[in-house]
C-alpha cells in the first residue's frame, strides 16, 4: 500500500507541473512514484480477481476462464 505521504507527494508534483516545469530530479521522482502507485493498483485489482465469481441471473457460474486460471495459479502458491 502506498503511504499517504507518497500520495501527497504525487499530487504535489502534479500541481507543480501544471504551474511550472519540474526539475529533472522531480521528473524522475514523479515517474518512480507513479510507477509504484500503478503497481499497487494492479496488484490490488489482481487480488480482487482472485476471489471473484461471476454468477448469471439463473445462478450459473459464468466466471471467465482467464479469471479461473488466475485463481488456480494462486492456489498453487
Amino acid at each position: 500500500m502506498l503511504s499517504k505521504e507518497k500520495l501527497n507527494r504525487i499530487n504535489e508534483l502534479a500541481r507543480k507541473a501544471k504551474e511550472t516545469e519540474l526539475t529533472s530530479e522531480e521528473k524522475v521522482e514523479q515517474k518512480q512514484l507513479r510507477e509504484e502507485y500503478l503497481k499497487n493498483i494492479r496488484n490490488s485489482f489482481k487480488n480482487q480477481f482472485k476471489t471473484m465469481t461471476v454468477i448469471d441471473p439463473e445462478g450459473t457460474d459464468v466466471t471467465p476462464q482467464k479469471v479461473k486460471d488466475l485463481q488456480e495459479r494462486n492456489k498453487k502458491h
